[in-house]
């Protein structure tokens, strides 16, 4: 079995073109990832930007993630670098893994558009969403950011954020750490203290009148 870490960076689709606004929002311009092996070690690594086909890069994508119309000009366009990724993914057996699943959503609209002969259940068969693992292993109800679930770890980011290969690297981090559970709890305990109740009566209290609570921290910071 192989692990494989995605990462992407959108731009959004020109308003000029109505018609696909209605099936496609936005456009992949970079894919990063990462390949581990059975030990979840790292093993090799996939970039590429991706020339959009519906509009240059917007300023504040640029602003975002330092990529540049003159970076993606020349680049192939979606179809070929997708196809390029699945190569690179290769025929093993892979799980891939996501920071949520708003990459995955992204792919499955983009190949229905533009590679509509590529059969999408080769992305869901794979898919994981590593965000939501995370987030119940810890007994979250709401989501954590990549950025401080890295911080919830003690783990100092790799890299530029919103990069998709550096995205994909750290978040591979946090993959192998989920395979240790002891090193897990180890590494999250303090976490995991605040998250855990101190008893049962607490509890209860919290769940059914939560403003009491809320009134009862304010009290305590005051």
């Amino acid at each position: 079995m192989k692990y494989v870490v995605v990462d992407l960076e959108m731009n959004p689709v020109d308003r000029e073109y109505r018609e696909v606004r209605r099936k496609l929002r936005e456009e992949v311009i970079e894919i990063g990832a990462v390949r581990l092996d059975s030990a979840f070690q790292q093993e090799s690594e996939f970039q590429c930007y991706v020339k959009p086909e519906y509009g240059p890069i917007k300023k504040h994508i640029t602003a975002l993630t330092s990529i540049t119309q003159a970076m993606v000009d020349g680049q192939k366009h979606y179809a070929d670098c997708f196809r390029d990724f699945i190569h690179w993914v290769g025929d093993e057996e892979t799980r891939i893994y996501s920071w949520s699943m708003s990459d995955i959503k992204q792919l499955r609209n983009e190949c229905r558009f533009k590679l509509p002969d590529f059969d999408v259940n080769w992305l869901n068969e794979r898919w994981v969403d590593l965000q939501q693992e995370f987030d119940e292993r810890l007994g979250l109800h709401n989501s954590l950011a990549l950025k401080h679930a890295l911080g919830a770890m003690d783990h100092k980011f790799e890299g530029t954020q919103h990069t998709a290969l550096a995205d994909a690297i750290n978040t591979s981090a946090i993959l192998a750490l989920m395979q240790d559970d002891k090193k897990f709890k180890e590494t999250m305990k303090p976490v995991l203290d605040v998250l855990q109740p101190q008893d049962t009566l607490a509890t209860s209290i919290g769940d059914l009148c939560p403003d009491l609570l809320k009134w009862q921290d304010k009290f305590k910071r005051e």
